[in-house]
């Protein structure tokens, strides 16, 4: 992914607030949205009407979710279409031309293009010709008419529109003809289901009564779907997805717990692009919560909160050890608060943060890794937790508070290991922090506090009991508000520029939610979660721990080289379920599944997140995405204690929610001195370190003995590591 920015959003900055040069501000623009590489860039009246067109789809979400609701189906449907057209506008299908290969290359894909254009205009006619009959009280579609004047039509200019468009290479700024016939099947495809679905079709989804036309649009707005989800998310997604579309009919084939009866194709696509897979979760959250809060988070970075808060961050933290590494955790762990993904992250803050951790003594791997796996854990920091808490909600029916307070202490765990890694590194390394005149005026930057207003605001309503929409429009409003306080004023431009913006970011979630729903669809449809959680409870019967291993490799297995909204999504349909059933409380089960879909973005050999620092840092990604496991190792331990000790997750007395909080937190602290190997200001050997690493494991569970425990264990190794360093000194 490139970091070239967006011009800016012409928001004003009073000359009297805004503050001089020797307050050593670091961080301009790191919440600007980045282009990404394959990302059209328009001039003139393309541009226009482009952006016309994303401001109109946030602003559509705001009035829809805030006055006037629509049918659940038909604004999922709008939903997912919108995305796909703006998608198919801005991302290309194939990489641009240089300057020295001319305007264009393989002319023909235009021509190929404007041919597949006619199919795909007649299938949308004719879905206007089918909303005619059925307002004139034709209660079914011919079959014919179905088939032949709008399925083939439409299958065909798809399938021609997507293979076109991986050939087709022009100018950055050029639109492309293929492209335009992908955009016009997507609107085909809606607009066929918004006829049937609104009628009393929509009853025999999934039958073989069902209209075959629904069958034809399925598949059409699959393809799309994971022809868009290729260009904005890469390829792990799509191979995942059409891995078990293949197993929808090749399932009868297969021995044993994979093997199941079977399904038409006609009768699985009647019912993929429906509540059960499509519509379903992943998308009701993705055109409720998720989009909301992205244009909340648009607002902030229209008001600048981003730089605010990276400056507030080295302002904090820059003077200790290492100082640049422990910014980009303070940093990484607020910016996670308003960005969606791990590699997102990595990309507003690691700009920033690993050239001055590089300064200061650490090497491109450990600069790229600290800033990976800092920004990893932005996805669990409360409130807004990235999207999959707002997905965990909608499957698991907790409210959203509910799991947002049970976030606190993992989240703590998290960012406290991560803390420790950098200050023992900082101290075996022999590290400086960052000088004062080198850093931001911390009492300056202290009376813009109120910049944490909406933040404060969402929370409050909240736990209120306002509903989490509600609350999230307060907040995006009361951004609005508080900008004009500060020295980045939002006027009717920078509001419009926020709403612009809001709708890039969400391209790249709605259509990785609707990727994911076809999963989801399969996994419901087949049976193959149900058989799963089957097999689980075989290998619990051996042991519960074993169970818990098994279903952590497969949460990452199935979350690598996925955004994290979409690695959740999935790991909760197939492993989530066959937790609850070995008697593991709902709310336990799904943030184990969650824990390990997040961290699946620093663990190799596919690692977005340690990919995205090694880019920044110009270190190997492998080298990276290693480290980044070590400095995150906490959040591969913590999940399990969840199983042990409810009181991580908030789940007891607060008695015994306090000591296990400060029993977990010694414990990531020895467990961060034996990983590193630094220990009571001396280096560990290897029998000291195993014994840290036991002392840790006994305190992070929580039981009374095995605090005591692990308390004489750490005691032990402190005295051991005493003796060490006098018989270092004298010799």
């Amino acid at each position: 992914m490139t970091t070239e920015q967006y011009p800016k959003d012409g928001s004003t900055q009073s000359s009297e607030n805004a503050m001089p040069d020797d307050d050593h501000i670091l961080a301009h623009d790191v919440d600007e949205e980045p282009v990404e590489a394959n990302r059209r860039v328009f001039e003139g009246g393309l541009l226009k009407f482009v952006t016309l067109l994303a401001i109109a789809y946030s602003a559509f979400h705001l009035y829809t979710l805030n006055i006037a609701p629509l049918e659940t189906w038909s604004f999922r449907i709008v939903h997912i279409a919108g995305a796909l057209v703006l998608g198919f506008i801005l991302y290309a299908g194939a990489r641009f031309v240089s300057a020295e290969e001319g305007p264009a290359r393989h002319r023909w894909t235009t021509w190929i293009g404007a041919v597949a254009l006619l199919p795909a205009l007649y299938a949308l006619y004719q879905t206007y010709s089918f909303y005619q009959m059925v307002q004139g009280g034709t209660v079914r579609i011919p079959v014919e008419l179905e088939t032949w004047q709008f399925g083939w039509p439409l299958l065909a200019a798809t399938a021609t529109g997507i293979i076109m468009s991986w050939f087709h290479q022009r100018d950055r700024a050029r639109f492309s003809v293929p492209d335009l016939v992908l955009i016009v099947c997507s609107v085909a495809v809606a607009a066929y289901f918004l006829v049937v679905y609104n009628t009393s079709m929509r009853m025999s989804t999934g039958t073989s009564f069902a209209p075959i036309g629904i069958s034809f649009a399925a598949i059409a707005g699959t393809a799309l779907i994971m022809e868009l989800t290729r260009r904005v998310a890469g390829m792990a997604l799509v191979v995942i997805g059409l891995v078990f579309l293949i197993y929808v009919f090749a399932g009868p084939y297969l021995p044993g717990f994979l093997g199941y009866p079977g399904l038409s194709v006609q009768r699985f696509f009647s019912q993929v692009y429906t509540d059960a897979g499509i519509l379903g979760p992943t998308t009701a959250v993705s055109s409720t919560y998720i989009i909301l809060f992205i244009i909340f988070a648009a607002f902030l970075q229209a008001s600048k909160v981003g730089d605010y808060f990276v400056n507030f961050a080295f302002a904090a933290a820059g003077r200790s050890r290492g100082g640049p590494a422990k910014v980009a955790i303070f940093a990484s762990g607020l910016m996670g608060m308003i960005n969606g993904t791990s590699a997102g992250n990595v990309v507003s803050t690691g700009s920033l943060t690993i050239p001055l951790m590089k300064k200061v003594g650490y090497s491109k791997k450990s600069a790229g890794a600290v800033e990976a796996a800092a920004s990893t854990g932005g996805q669990i920091m409360p409130p807004i937790m990235g999207a999959g808490a707002f997905i965990m909600a909608e499957i698991t029916g907790i409210p959203y508070t509910e799991i947002a307070i049970a976030a606190i202490i993992p989240a703590i765990l998290y960012f406290a290991s991560v803390y420790f890694m950098v200050d023992f590194e900082a101290k075996k390394l022999g590290m400086r922090g960052m000088r004062e005149d080198e850093l931001p005026n911390l009492k300056r930057l202290a009376k813009q506090a109120y910049l944490f207003v909406p933040i404060v605001i969402l929370i409050v309503a909240l736990f209120q009991g306002y509903s989490v929409i509600r609350a999230g429009t307060l907040a995006t409003v009361s951004a609005a508000v508080v900008s004009w306080i500060s020295p980045h004023k939002m006027g009717i431009a920078s509001i419009l520029r926020a709403l612009e913006i809001a709708s890039y970011m969400a391209i790249q979630i709605i259509v990785v939610c609707a990727a994911a729903g076809v999963i989801v669809g399969v996994i419901s449809l087949t049976g193959v979660g149900a058989r799963f959680s089957v097999l689980l409870l075989d290998v619990a019967a051996a042991s519960n721990l074993l169970a818990l291993v098994f279903a952590m490799f497969i949460s990452i297995l199935l979350g690598m080289g996925m955004p994290t909204t979409a690695a959740y999504a999935v790991a909760a349909s197939v492993v989530a379920p066959g937790l609850v059933q070995l008697g593991i409380e709902p709310l336990t089960a799904h943030f184990f599944v969650f824990y390990f879909a997040v961290v699946s973005a620093i663990t190799p050999p596919v690692a977005l997140a340690s990919y995205a620092a090694a880019g920044i840092s110009g270190a190997n990604a492998m080298e990276t995405s290693v480290a980044s496991f070590r400095i995150g190792i906490a959040a591969f331990i913590v999940p399990f204690m969840f199983f042990y000790n409810g009181a991580l997750l908030m789940e007891a007395e607060w008695l015994e929610i306090a000591r296990a909080l400060v029993t977990a937190t010694f414990g990531v602290y020895i467990l961060s001195g034996g990983v590193l190997g630094w220990f009571a200001r001396v280096s560990a050997p290897w029998s000291t370190r195993i014994l840290l690493i036991v002392a840790a494991l006994m305190m992070i569970e929580g039981g009374g003995w095995t605090d005591l425990g692990g308390i004489g264990l750490a005691v032990l190794a402190f005295f051991m590591q005493r003796q060490r360093a006098l018989g270092m000194a004298i010799a």
